[in-house]
């Protein structure tokens, strides 16, 4: 039982002398487990249907002779130059009918028959040749699919779109038209063949079609994804897959609810944005969300950086402390493995500037002393393996609401789904509160406190599986702008928000969003709003907040509604960091909703709960230290030594891990 910890290794870069000294520092560094072959399509195939594996067997034999797992990857997400040559058709088109060529990686079409057959050939050959390696523990398949091509808009995508789209309106074109809402601006379809990808045009697209196009791309990558995996199971049913997600700040092509179940193990990229000042909240929302995607259970962090990225306008070097305490804080929000690209820097190619475990510096560097450090604390935590995560918050996320929201000609293009969510996440993380994500459509049992920051779009099934869940006695806050289309983006008649006008008791018959830098003072508390304003009227509601001035004065901006045996809360608006975050502590504290652990402000709090256990997360990222109470029984893993005192010091900068009894509940 082990937390894994590890990299992308590439030895294909370097020459062969330079493997055994690989091999030695990642013993000392503790890695158990490296990801290989990731891109090495034009070595393992240096010609249609002629193979060499030479070099591939040779390292997954060094791995094995020195203890170290194999993460072995189908290297499909970079097609060589001899497929591209032979199959022109295979590169991908852009929305202006460019096509790409090729020369770095993911220039394919997902929908390209040439590229299947060659990307399940070579899984095939991988397959049948190292199943039973002792060193192979899990397959990667492909790398971060729709990194860089999540969508391609040339007739044979335009043709599976078709495929997709009859399949999913039953062949019937007058439910596609109903769907699209055709009649608008003369886009009636009467043939099949007719339909095409949103390409560029004059004007705004039809949002439902882009929508579905959306869909439909997420879709065509996953089937990508479903052919490769089920090449290796019948090789190899007894060797789990995975794929690395990318739930971080600047992706969001792939429906990952949907994705999610296919895999074995569910596997997450995370990468920190260098404008960001509070990225450990970006970190700990991405672990959330990826530990929930994986249903609870623990997850692999695939890959992070352990210092500066390459792909950035500017990329800051992490500061003293900083790779510790990301590394910890993906392992307290359910990560049971760390893994980081890459092994050794590279010196040639396109990401010689993105640091490495083992940098260009070599060992006498502050980064190496890092990477062995935490080898070191990863063992030490080797029995948080397996224990899960405990919530009693839930937070509403959905792709497809998320792309419905921004797609053009909305009441506000400031609008965007990632700032929402975070912007209502983050005083729950300060506030040590634990949160699950969840699809709209689920158990919502479980928890005392259900939040919809931004659920711009919703069927009627969702909504009314949150209204219930209201109505039975939960808690349920909903944010400006939800419920307002359906599942196809038609407005939902009869005035705002849609949906959810019963449940919340109040009904808007008028938007009025706010200009860059416009904000109005609220009623109570001194508190201001900005971005988005409405004409609420009260419907069974009481108001909480109201606007103090401009032409909604008088206004409710947050409004209460008893509903059922339960409660359904308003935000029409987006309240300053500090109303809302009161705003939301009394929304949870009302909902009966504790803190995991009460801390310092700077002090995260996680809690992952094992089956006699309970560990406790406590992260420095203030750099200011801490005492913390714990139970007096309890066991700091980190350094191994019993609590005395019934607490436990956080170092500045610094992070313990507490060992205390099962806690019931």
């Amino acid at each position: 039982m082990t937390i894994s910890y590890g990299g992308d290794y590439n030895p294909e870069q370097w020459p062969e002398e330079v493997w055994a000294e690989d091999m030695r520092l990642m013993r000392e560094a503790g890695v158990t487990m490296v990801s290989i072959g990731i891109f090495s399509w034009a070595l393992l195939e240096p010609a249609e249907g002629v193979y060499d594996f030479t070099l591939l067997d040779k390292v997954l034999d060094l791995l094995r002779q020195n203890g170290i797992q194999a993460d072995l990857a189908t290297p499909t997400a970079a097609p060589p130059a001899w497929f591209f040559r032979a199959h022109p058709e295979a590169l991908p088109v852009d929305r202006d009918g460019r096509r790409l060529s090729y020369g770095s990686r993911q220039t394919f079409c997902p929908s390209s028959p040439a590229y299947r057959t060659a990307a399940l050939r070579i899984a095939g050959e991988l397959a049948r040749r190292y199943a039973d390696h002792p060193a192979v523990a899990m397959w990667h398949i492909h790398n971060e699919y729709g990194c860089h091509n999540p969508a391609c808009y040339c007739d044979e995508s335009a043709e599976a779109f078709r495929v997709w789209l009859r399949a999913k309106y039953g062949d019937s074109l007058p439910a596609l038209n109903d769907a699209w809402g055709t009649a608008f601006w003369s886009q009636w379809y009467y043939d099949w063949a007719e339909i095409l990808p949103p390409r560029a045009t004059g004007a705004v697209p039809n949002p439902t079609h882009q929508l579905d196009w959306r869909r439909f791309c997420s879709d065509a990558l996953l089937s990508l994804y479903k052919a490769e995996r089920d090449v290796l199971r019948e090789a190899a049913p007894a060797i789990p897959a995975t794929t690395n997600f990318m739930v971080m700040f600047n992706f969001d092509a792939l429906d990952y609810w949907r994705w999610a179940p296919e895999l074995d193990v569910v596997s997450n990229d995370h990468y920190l944005r260098s404008t960001d000042p509070e990225s450990e909240i970006d970190i700990a929302m991405s672990g959330d969300l990826v530990r929930s995607l994986a249903g609870g259970r623990p997850w692999l962090l695939m890959e992070h950086s352990t210092g500066a990225v390459n792909w950035q306008p500017v990329n800051r070097a992490k500061n003293p402390g900083e790779l510790r305490r990301n590394a910890l804080a993906h392992v307290a929000h359910g990560a049971d493995g760390i893994a980081y690209f890459q092994w050794r820097a590279a010196k040639a190619g396109a990401e010689q500037w993105h640091s490495a475990m083992l940098p260009h510096a070599g060992t006498d560097s502050r980064i190496w002393q890092d990477v062995v450090q935490l080898g070191a604390d990863l063992r030490a935590l080797a029995e948080v393996q397996g224990s899960t995560g405990t919530a009693s918050v839930a937070m509403v996320w959905d792709w497809n609401a998320r792309w419905a929201l921004e797609l053009p000609s909305q009441p506000s293009e400031e609008v965007r789904y990632l700032d929402q969510v975070r912007s209502w996440y983050e005083p729950l993380w300060r506030a040590g509160i634990a949160v699950d994500f969840v699809r709209p459509d689920a158990d919502l049992s479980p928890y005392r406190l259900v939040l919809a920051p931004s659920l711009y779009l919703v069927n009627d099934a969702d909504a009314a599986n949150l209204s219930d869940f209201a109505s039975s006695g939960g808690t349920l806050a909903v944010g400006f702008h939800s419920g307002a289309v359906d599942e196809n983006c038609h407005v939902r008649l009869g005035g705002y928000p849609g949906a959810f006008r019963e449940t919340l008791g109040v009904r808007t018959d008028e938007l009025f969003p706010l200009l860059p830098g416009e904000s109005l003072a609220l009623s109570s508390g001194g508190g201001t709003a900005s971005l988005w304003s409405e004409r609420v009227a009260l419907a069974g509601a009481e108001a909480v907040t109201s606007y103090a001035e401009g032409p909604l004065t008088g206004i409710p901006a947050v409004t209460r509604n008893a509903y059922g045996e339960g409660t359904a809360w308003y935000v029409a608006t987006r309240p300053d960091p500090t109303t809302l975050a009161g705003l939301l502590d009394l929304i949870r504290r009302e909902a009966g909703v504790k803190p995991v652990r009460v801390t310092p402000e700077s002090v995260e709090a996680v809690l992952r709960r094992g089956t006699d256990a309970d560990y406790l997360f406590l992260i420095d990222h203030g750099r200011q230290g801490a005492e913390v109470p714990v139970a007096a029984d309890a066991v700091e893993l980190l350094t191994g030594k019993p609590v005395s005192g019934g607490s436990v010091s956080v170092p500045p900068g610094g992070a313990a891990v507490v060992r205390e009894p099962r806690r019931a509940g």
